[in-house]
This record gives structure tokens, sequence and C-alpha cells, in this order.
């Protein structure tokens, strides 16, 4: 029994036709074929093991060695020459008839071809081009450049057009060599993308084809940001609008005046406090909050007041504190 089993590989008897061994292997090629798996490389690795047991067993004279011979069923014409001339068994090794050695899977590609013509319609295998995959990438942005908008200068670990072959997977009408004909190599890119004004933690900004390169010569797939907006200290967001809490002096509280409010912008607004103003209250400044992602509008500032009782009073201002406590008993 051979190492490599090409039997168990195609999941059936030593004694099946060749009618369950074509069948046993349409089943298999469509579970693991490249087109079916892109970039799946223990689908290709199974894929290739799957071809080289049907190449051998389809085959009745390949099969009859193979059943015979094992693993070394390629040596099995020079064995027997060898044995009829009288000759020693030199340069063979069959210590394992069932060991897989030093030798190659060679495919006779033309009973190969017309399954995968039948399997997957065409006459190239591996050539229907296919998008590539898509790539997510974390951004981290602060609440400043999620007002303004920013840019960031990425290193992306991805799936480039092989520059062997400009990504078809073929040269000379054979599968490239140098990416087994999947038409894209592993490769690392810089890439300069923006972030629109608007974004939130949870936001993905899709960049069209910004992704890894496509199957075959297909589209590349799409770069996908996800962003996280870093906490700030002053402001907070809820949806579209921004709410932060502004100082307000008391005598301002209570007679009235301006006070200035921070904006993400850097900016500092003049607010007028009417008189009285009690603590906690809160104003709107319409259109000064976050902007609403790839439109025009502005979400709001709230602001919120927050009474500031004065402290290390003088005697004076105490005994005018005292004269106004007169004046208004509690």
């Amino acid at each position: 029994m051979a190492k490599k089993d090409y039997y168990n590989i195609l999941g059936i008897s030593r004694s099946a036709s060749e009618k369950d061994i074509k069948q046993a292997f349409r089943k298999l090629a469509r579970k693991y074929h490249p087109d079916v798996n892109p970039n799946n490389k223990e689908a290709e690795a199974k894929f290739k093991e799957i071809s080289e047991a049907y190449d051998v067993l389809h085959d009745a004279d390949k099969r009859k060695k193979y059943d015979q011979f094992g693993d070394q069923w390629q040596y099995a014409d020079q064995f027997t020459q060898s044995r009829s001339q009288g000759a020693p068994f030199e340069g063979f090794d069959f210590s394992g008839f069932g060991s897989s050695g030093n030798t190659q899977f060679r495919a006779d590609t033309g009973d190969l071809g017309s399954i995968f013509d039948e399997l997957f319609g065409r006459h190239k295998r591996r050539t229907r081009p296919q998008k590539g995959q898509d790539i997510e990438y974390p951004v981290e942005i602060t609440l400043e450049e999620a007002f303004s908008g920013t840019s960031r200068l990425l290193s992306l670990e991805a799936e480039g057009a092989c520059p062997a072959c400009n990504g078809t997977g073929i040269t000379n009408n054979t599968a490239c060599s140098r990416c087994h004909g999947t038409g894209t190599t592993p490769q690392t890119k810089r890439l300069e993308v923006k972030v629109p004004p608007g974004v939130k933690t949870g936001s993905r900004v899709r960049l069209a084809g910004k992704g890894s390169a496509g199957f075959s010569g297909g589209p590349p797939g799409d770069l996908f940001l996800a962003i996280r907006v870093k906490p700030h200290t002053r402001f907070e967001r809820i949806d579209n609008d921004l709410h932060v809490n502004i100082d307000v002096p008391l005598l301002t509280a209570v007679l009235g005046g301006e006070v200035k409010v921070p904006t993400p912008a850097g900016k500092e607004l003049a607010l007028k406090i009417p008189p009285e103003t009690q603590n906690d209250r809160s104003f709107k400044l319409s259109g000064r909050g976050m902007p609403h992602l790839g439109k025009s509008a502005n979400g709001d500032l709230i602001a919120h007041v927050k009474v500031i009782l004065p402290t290390r009073l003088t005697a004076e201002e105490k005994r005018l504190f005292e004269s106004l406590k007169e004046l208004r008993p509690v």
C-alpha cells in the first residue's frame, strides 16, 4: 500500500470502475478547484493532490502499474526491462513502493482539460477572472480629524498583480510559474488614503479597487477603513451633535454677559448668557456640530452651563454677599 493512497484521496475502493473514478474526481474538483477557492492555499494543495490521483487511476495502464508498484509506478517499464535482461536492480528504490520518493506528478492534461471544460465552461484551467479579496484596515483618528477630515499613509500586505504574467496567470499558454496560475503574488504597497469628515467609531470607509489584485486578471477588491475615533477630553459626541461644558462665572450667570465656547475646529464662538442663567442650562449653537458623513449639513453644538462660584473672597466681597443675604433672605 502506497503512502500516498490515490484511492483514498478520491474516496473510492480499489475495485472502483472508470466511471466511479471520474465521478469522484468531478465531485472533489467542484469543491477544491482554485477558481472556487481563490487565494486558498489549502484548497489549491488539495486540488493538486486529487488531480494527481485522477491522472493515474483514470488511465488503465498507469493504474495497473500503480496497483503493482505503488508510488514507483513510473519506473515499472525500466524495472521490467532490467529484470528481463537479468540486470541487477541498480538505481531503483523499491523499498517503499509506497514512498512518494522524488517522483513528480505529470498531468494528462487532455482528459483533465475536458473535465474542467465541463465543470467550469472553458478550455483553459484557472483563467476565469475573479475579483480580488477585500481588505479591512483599522484606522484610529482624533475627534478633530473626524471633524475636518484627514489622511493616512498605510503599508498594506496584500496580493498584487503578478509581474511575470501581468496578473493573467498565464505565460506561454501555460500556468505562470511564479504565481502558479493565480495571477497574484504577495506584495507590500504604500497607499495614502483620505478619511472624509463626519466619520465616527464603527464607520467603514470604502475605497473601491484598493484591495488585493484580482484573480487571473479579474478586478481588484476593495479597501475598507475601519474607523475608531479616540475619546475627547472636552467634547462628547451623540450622533452628529457635540456636547461641551462651559464655565460661567457666578456674576455672569446672575447679571448676564458673554462667554467663549470651544469648537473642534480650534476656534471659539461667542455665546451670550442672559441674566439669571441657571446652572446646567443648555444652549444650542445650530450647525456647529459634527459634519454628516457624505453630506454638507452639520449637527449642533450643545453648550451646558457650569456656574463657577468665587473662591478666596476678600473682606469687602464677603460684606457685599452678607448685604445680599439680608436683602434676599432664604
